[in-house]
């Protein structure tokens, strides 16, 4: 994609595979480099054994790009839009960029509350925002969110309000969220089946977690579908000129879900 769509942009591939023992290294054909990532806390480990593999090189880097095995999975044409004028800009903004997901209804979690993220299979941000993260994984343990019962899955003082514990349950196992696509790998929730489930829906809340904690350190979430109009458009881009999460969705989400959005907040915070 880089090399077709921004030839005057150097960049450095690294794959993680998590399917490889942590430690394992290759070099691959066009400079890729390939390592073995630890799984223990799916992509999100995995990135911090990248981060970790590139050292105090990761500085040398305007951008880092964060991406999964569903890199390709938006609309059809997203991967058009990331072209030099959202290079250009970027660097230059205290923002983190990708495609911004919501749900119909703010949740909350470990006492945040929470309505819109930036999904983890396709971001791009600075250097610094990452040695500010110290690790891209966020939640570690399960053992204050799970119950151990395929019943009722979470301990009654979970640290997920129960509207977020439906959007789970109802994500993984069942009809979705509310908004019509349902996850194309949802399973029957038995006992055989409780450890992956927990260890999915640890991973959908450190996706969640991660734009959470991105704005506890002062970032702004941005929308690559807006980002790519403006930027093309714009000589420059301050953070002024970024709007509130919901105002950025709305000419993406049409008249659907637009109502879903309400009006746009003073603050930064989904």
């Amino acid at each position: 994609m880089f090399a077709a769509q921004m030839p005057d942009v150097a960049h450095h591939v690294l794959v993680i595979d998590n399917s490889l023992p942590e430690g394992q290294r290759a070099n691959l054909d066009g400079g890729i480099e390939l390592i073995g990532g630890s799984n223990s806390s799916w992509e999100f480990s995995a990135w911090d054994n990248g981060i970790a593999h590139f050292g105090k090189r990761v500085n040398d880097y305007d951008l880092v790009h964060l991406a999964t095995s569903a890199f390709a999975e938006y609309t059809p044409d997203h991967l058009k839009l990331i072209d030099q004028n959202v290079v250009r800009h970027l660097p230059g903004l205290n923002a983190v960029l990708g495609h911004v997901d919501f749900y119909n209804e703010p949740g909350a979690m470990f006492g945040i509350p929470s309505q819109a993220w930036l999904r983890s299979s396709f971001i791009l941000l600075q250097p610094r925002h990452l040695k500010a993260l110290g690790s891209m994984v966020g939640v570690t343990d399960g053992a204050q969110i799970f119950s151990g019962d395929p019943l009722a899955p979470f301990r009654e003082d979970a640290p997920i309000s129960y509207s977020y514990r439906q959007l789970l349950v109802g994500w993984l196992t069942g009809a979705g969220t509310g908004q019509g696509p349902a996850w194309h790998s949802r399973f029957d929730l038995t006992g055989e089946m409780l450890p992956f489930f927990e260890s999915k829906a640890k991973a959908i809340l450190n996706e969640q977690m991660l734009t959470n904690r991105l704005l506890a350190i002062g970032c702004t979430i941005v929308d690559i579908t807006w980002f790519a109009r403006k930027a093309k458009a714009a000589n420059s881009i301050s953070l002024g000129d970024i709007p509130d999460w919901r105002t950025q969705l709305r000419p993406r989400v049409g008249a659907k879900f637009a109502r879903l959005l309400g009006k746009p907040g003073r603050g930064r915070r989904p």
